[in-house]
């Protein structure tokens, strides 16, 4: 049985990084648009990059539970379809999204069977990440507390890998993947 695996953890650890190796190493991933209730910039194209609504079928589609996850950033409404989800997984796709904790926390409340992984580097590789990516001292502070709260935050996690490495935490991640699926 194909399953969604939601992968999560502090801003800057190299999530991304991560799941690219995965989903180059990998075959069996289907692809989830987000969606959102924002409006279209000149040059987008609805289904690349952003589903998009309008508030009247946003609430609608949330208030039908067709919405997974959601969040609000800048006044605008983004989140994740459990139809596209669905759709890929009775495709037989593996989904893998990348969602901050918060997030995370929502699609494992509304969809319990999701496999939600957080991937957290060592102390000493945080710091040194966020040294590197930090513009200031205030900013560093500030993403070291963040990280704090969401490391705190994700007892609600299946599973934990180490980033430090990101080549061993992709190949973790795959060699999970492979067996909670078929």
């Amino acid at each position: 049985m194909k399953k969604l695996f939601v992968v999560s953890g502090p801003s800057g650890v190299g999530l991304g990084e991560v799941i690219a190796r995965v989903v180059a190493m990998r075959r069996d991933l289907g692809e989830v648009t987000p969606i959102t209730a924002r409006k279209m910039k000149k040059g987008e194209i609805n289904g690349t990059g952003f589903w998009f609504y309008d508030l009247e079928g946003w609430n609608a589609l949330k208030e039908s539970g067709g919405i997974l996850e959601c969040t609000e950033f800048a006044g605008n409404d983004y989140g994740t379809s459990r139809i596209l989800v669905q759709e890929q997984l009775d495709q037989g796709r593996n989904v893998l999204l990348n969602l901050t904790v918060d997030r995370a926390l929502q699609v494992k409340r509304n969809m319990p069977e999701a496999v939600c992984v957080y991937l957290e580097p060592s102390e000493e590789e945080l710091k040194q990440r966020l040294e590197a990516i930090s513009r200031s001292s205030f900013e560093r502070d500030v993403r070291q507390r963040q990280a704090g709260e969401e490391r705190a935050a994700s007892g609600f996690c299946d599973a934990r890998i180490n980033s430090d490495d990101p080549d061993r935490a992709a190949q973790e991640l795959s060699a999970l993947i492979d067996r909670l699926t078929d």
